[in-house]
């Protein structure tokens, strides 16, 4: 883990380093928020930035988020003033330490913080024989592509594989290609010169010299402009990029990760995919069966997703009933894992019983059918348009039912997708401001900007602060 320490900590600097540096992290200390900003654009990355409460932490998430640098802060600050603790919340710090530091207390908010969503659950034979795959090739020096319907865990997947290759000790960067505008993704990737465009006030390092020595994860790289494609197949070939703004070339050291939920090779038919560049990422390819297709997994995961959101949400652990898990395997899951895992948030959430019962689990009527085969879809190839759209929901217009209490219930839309309309409707409303959104919507700052992460992850528009 890489630990950077911004501002004096009231005098607590070595303490504090001496702590993560005894826990197997390496630390850099920045004076300030200016300096921090600075060393990140440049290319000394951080898994986690722990920073004194008395610098603007609100400035530094802001400036962070601007910058597309997707790094937890953690704010630290002396006494037991609650304020200053909930300020910093507010501001967008994932937690707050109060100094001096505590060894275990540090030790633990840094691991939470950090901790990556990586937990790979493969009961089902479909599954163990990707995994078998994934570890043999893992410690090679090959460029993997990792395909499959959207919500199948491909990033979990290719975390897994840089944890189990030569490279687990150095860095694990990822890109999302589609959530990144055209314009902005080359700069991203390859980083820019000072003055190389408007706005480019420095020097800024891309995320191949930021992943050099470690694996660099290409999400989503079917929806990269074909004209940038060129540029990734030249770097991923001669080893070397360059700057946006610059003639000099960069050699970089990097394993190549690639993921895609759409059929490259029909991409490349059609002339939207480069020939070259799909046979230089697929040395080896990783299909993920769809959720539908590795049944033996579903309550599995459920029951980690359960212990996960009773945690997070301060609840009592619950079993899923007989009757509720009856109801999960009977669920085709065109979401697959991510529309799971929303399901069973909803579900701990809404559990009034001591075990979670099958009105707690709400699903999409018209894709639950009680006792349907899963043989036809464990057999047929997916439909790459489909695919393409797996976690989307159709969204045809929707009627409301008034009942007859008065109250109009939405028919033929998911929780999530209420949910979602919901806090993107909220946000908007208050004008891209997320501290106004989360009072309004009665929910954390931070669980707001994890739900607006997913969305964005998604490849969903996100109002901006301001907007």
């Amino acid at each position: 883990m890489r630990l950077m320490i911004v501002g004096q900590l009231e005098g607590y600097i070595s303490a504090a380093g001496k702590i993560a540096l005894q826990r197997g992290a390496k630390v850099i200390h920045c004076e300030d928020i200016i300096e921090a900003l600075g060393a990140l654009r440049n290319g000394k990355g951080a898994d986690v930035v722990m920073c004194d409460i008395k610098q603007k932490i609100g400035k530094l998430v802001e400036d962070l988020e601007s910058e597309r640098i997707h790094v937890p802060v953690v704010a630290c600050g002396i006494g037991t003033d609650a304020r200053d603790a909930v300020k910093a919340i507010e501001q967008g710090a994932k937690e707050y330490i109060p100094l001096p530091p505590d060894a275990e207390l540090i030790a633990a908010v840094l691991e939470a913080v950090t901790q990556e969503t990586s937990t790979m659950i493969a009961s089902d034979p479909a599954m163990q024989n990707v995994v078998q795959l994934a570890d043999k090739i893992a410690p090679s020096e090959a460029t993997v592509l990792i395909t499959g319907e959207s919500g199948t865990g491909k990033e979990v997947m290719s975390k897994h594989i840089h944890r189990k290759s030569k490279r687990k000790d150095a860095t694990f960067i990822a890109v999302n290609c589609a959530a990144i505008p055209e314009n902005l993704l080359e700069s991203e990737l390859f980083g820019h010169e000072k003055g190389a465009f408007t706005g480019a006030n420095g020097r800024r390092i891309g995320k191949f010299e930021e992943a050099s020595g470690g694996t660099l994860l290409l999400d989503e790289v079917s929806e990269m402009h074909p004209l940038l494609q060129a540029k990734l197949l030249r770097a991923i070939q001669e080893k070397e990029i360059t700057r946006v703004g610059s003639n000099d070339a960069v050699k970089v050291d990097v394993r190549i990760i690639a993921t895609s939920n759409r059929d490259l090779e029909q991409s490349v038919q059609k002339g939207e995919f480069r020939e070259d560049l799909y046979f230089r990422l697929n040395v080896v390819n990783i299909r993920l069966p769809a959720l539908r297709e590795r049944p033996a997994d579903i309550i599995k995961l459920a029951e980690f997703f359960v212990k996960k959101f009773a945690e997070e949400n301060g609840m009592e652990t619950k079993k899923i009933s007989d009757d509720a898990a009856k109801k999960l395997q009977a669920y085709q899951w065109r979401g697959n894992i991510r529309e799971l895992e929303n399901t069973i948030h909803r579900a701990v959430l809404m559990s009034a019983e001591k075990e979670i019962e099958p009105d707690a689990v709400h699903l999409q009527e018209s894709a639950f059918t009680a006792g349907h085969s899963t043989n036809d879809a464990a057999t047929s190839a997916p439909d790459p348009a489909a695919v393409s759209s797996a976690s989307q929901s159709e969204q045809p217009t929707q009627p409301t039912v008034a009942n007859p209490g008065g109250v109009e219930t939405l028919i033929g839309k998911t929780i999530s997708e209420v949910e979602q309309d919901m806090i993107l409707n909220t946000l908007d409303h208050c004008l891209g401001n997320r501290t106004h959104a989360a009072k309004i919507l009665g929910i954390s700052i931070r669980t707001l900007r994890n739900k607006l992460n997913q969305y964005k992850d998604d490849g969903i528009n996100i109002p901006k602060t301001g907007s």
